[in-house]
C-alpha cells in the first residue's frame, strides 16, 4: 500500500497498534502492521528485557515504543522526589475517601507498598513521568531495533527530540487539539497522532471525525505532516474513513486488549465483552487528567456529590493505582462486589469488541474491511 507513514515506519499497511503487551506488538507487526510497547511502567532493567523479547519474536518487522512525559504536571519543577515523599502529600481527606470506598466493598488495601508487593507476588506497576526517568527508557531503546519513539500529554522535550533525530528515528506526539498540533509542528514532530474523544486513556474533548481535518487544515501552512487518527477506531471501515479525511494510517488501542495475546485478566475481558459505547466515561478519577476508562463504582463515585475532587497528577495515580489493584485482586479471589468498582482504559469501541479473536486475525480483518470500503467509496465515481 502506498502511503507516507508506510515509507516512513518501513510497513505494509498503516495500521499502527499500542498495547502494553510485548506479545501484541510482537503480532501485529509480524501481521503486517505496526506494533507499539506502552513502555512507562517499567523499569529499564525490565525495558531491556521486554524489547529482547520483541527483538527475538517479532521476525526482523519493525517496532516502536511509547512513553510519557507530561508538559503539565504538579511536581514538574521538582528533582528526585520519591514516590513515598509524594503520598504524603496526599490530603487525608482524600485517603478516608478511598478507603471508605474500598470498605464499602469489601476491598482491603494494603497498609504498606511492601504489603502490596508481597500480597501480589510481583513488582509493583510503576509509572515513569519525569523526563531523567524516561531518558534512560529511551536511552535503552535505542539499543534495539526501533523505528518510532512517541509521546503523550504535551510537547516532548527537547532531549527527546534530539535524541530520535540523532538516530534516524521519527518522533511522534499524541494530540487533542488543533493548538497542539501547531505548537507540536513548530517543536519539530515528525508524526502527529491526533486522539479523539472517542478514545480510551487520555483524550480530547472534540470527536476524532473534527479533529482531524480541523488538524490538518491547521499545520499546513507550516509544514506537511503526517497525521495518524485516533480515537475508537476498531475496524478497517473506520480507518478507510479517517484516511479518506485526509488521515496517513490509524493509532489504535482498544482493539487489542481482548485479543489472544493481550495480558489482560480474564475479569476485565469480561467487563468490556459486556460493555456498550456508552459504559465508558471521561472522567479525571485515575490520573488527574481526563482520561476515558469502563465506568464503574469507582468512577460513578469520584463524579458523585461525597467525592473530594480528583488531585491533581501524580497524586491521583498515586492515591488510585493502589486502591484499584486491591479490587482487581479481590476480584480475581471471587469478590463479587469487588468487581463493581473494577475499571480499565478503553475507547467508545469497546461497543465493537464482541468476542476473542487472534491479533493476526483483527489485522487480516482491518486490511479486508478496508478494501472493501475503498472498493464501495470507487462506485460512487463510476459511470
Amino acid at each position: 500500500m502506498k502511503s507516507v507513514l508506510c515509507e516512513m515506519l518501513g510497513i505494509e499497511f498503516p495500521l499502527v497498534a499500542f498495547s502494553h503487551c510485548r506479545n501484541v506488538v510482537a503480532a501485529v507487526s509480524r501481521a503486517g502492521g505496526f506494533g507499539v510497547l506502552g513502555a512507562t511502567a517499567f523499569t529499564p532493567e525490565d525495558l531491556e528485557h521486554e524489547l529482547k523479547w520483541i527483538d527475538e519474536n517479532i521476525g526482523g518487522k519493525p517496532y516502536g515504543i511509547d512513553v510519557l512525559i507530561p508538559e503539565n504536571m504538579a511536581t514538574k519543577s521538582e528533582a528526585n522526589v520519591s514516590m513515598g515523599a509524594l503520598a504524603e502529600r496526599i490530603p487525608q481527606r482524600h485517603k478516608d475517601f478511598v478507603r471508605e470506598l474500598l470498605a464499602k466493598y469489601d476491598v482491603e488495601l494494603p497498609h504498606s507498598r511492601q504489603a502490596e508487593i508481597a500480597d501480589r507476588g510481583e513488582r509493583p506497576a510503576r509509572l515513569n513521568l519525569r523526563e531523567d526517568v524516561v531518558l534512560k527508557l529511551l536511552e535503552v531503546s535505542f539499543r534495539h531495533p526501533i523505528k518510532l519513539i512517541a509521546n503523550a500529554l504535551g510537547v516532548p522535550p527537547q532531549s527527546m527530540l534530539d535524541m530520535g533525530h540523532k538516530h534516524g528515528v521519527p518522533v511522534a506526539a499524541l494530540i487533542g487539539a488543533k493548538e497542539h498540533a501547531i505548537r507540536q509542528v513548530k517543536a519539530g514532530i515528525d508524526i502527529i497522532i491526533a486522539e479523539g474523544w472517542e478514545a480510551g486513556g487520555h483524550c480530547s474533548e472534540v470527536s476524532t471525525l473534527v479533529l482531524i481535518p480541523e488538524v490538518l487544515r491547521a499545520i499546513k501552512p507550516i509544514r506537511n505532516v503526517p497525521v495518524l487518527a485516533a480515537g475508537g477506531i476498531a475496524t478497517g471501515r473506520q480507518m478507510a474513513a479517517c484516511m479518506a479525511l485526509g488521515a496517513a494510517g490509524a493509532w489504535t488501542g482498544s482493539v487489542w486488549l481482548t485479543t489472544a495475546e493481550s495480558d489482560v485478566s480474564e475479569i476485565l475481558r469480561e467487563k468490556m465483552f459486556a460493555a456498550t459505547s456508552r459504559d465508558t466515561v471521561r472522567s479525571k478519577c485515575r490520573t488527574g487528567k481526563f482520561s476515558r476508562q469502563l465506568r464503574s463504582a469507582w468512577t460513578d463515585a469520584w463524579e458523585g456529590p461525597d467525592s473530594p475532587g480528583p488531585l491533581p497528577m501524580p497524586f491521583q495515580t498515586i492515591l488510585s493505582e493502589p486502591a484499584l489493584r486491591a479490587a482487581h485482586r479481590a476480584a480475581e479471589r471471587g469478590n463479587k462486589k469487588a468487581l463493581e468498582l473494577v475499571t480499565y482504559w478503553v475507547g467508545q469501541c469497546v461497543g465493537l469488541v464482541d468476542s476473542v479473536k487472534s491479533t493476526r486475525t483483527v489485522v487480516t480483518e482491518f486490511m479486508e474491511e478496508f478494501a472493501e470500503a475503498i472498493d464501495e467509496m470507487q462506485t460512487f465515481t463510476e459511470g
